[in-house]
């Protein structure tokens, strides 16, 4: 019975941001890569831990689990999750939308430098 359950769940339909990456923000900034195991690994087996340790990064892990049915049940399970005093914000990894940042900066950088070359003034 837990076997046909078990394979019905492995054929849903899955959004399209789902995948096996997850970003966690607000940390505690003394949480140990043992105690993020322990949280995270109750829903399956973890590939890799990456906790920020950077002054920009503190607070903020990326877990990568090996099956993407794990990594939505720890992303629906742990998200809001209190954790030394602290609720957890869990997303799914999604490289586009921070390419997509990045690019924009990038092309307000190259914008500016344009108008500069130009004499065109700011309107900021």
């Amino acid at each position: 019975m837990a076997m046909a359950a078990s394979a019905k769940n492995r054929n849903a339909r899955l959004p399209p941001e789902v995948n096996r990456v997850l970003f966690v923000r607000n940390l505690p900034f003394n949480i140990t890569s043992e105690e993020m195991y322990d949280i995270f690994g109750k829903y399956g087996a973890i590939r890799q831990i990456r906790l920020g340790c950077e002054k920009d990064t503190r607070g903020t892990a990326f877990v990568v689990y090996e099956d993407i049915f794990d990594a939505k049940a720890a992303c629906d399970h742990l998200n809001g999750f209190n954790v030394m005093g602290r609720y957890l914000i869990v997303l799914y990894y999604q490289p586009n939308k921070v390419t997509k940042k990045m690019n924009l900066q990038k092309k307000e950088e190259e914008l500016r430098e344009l108008k500069s070359r130009y004499g065109i003034p700011d309107q900021d």
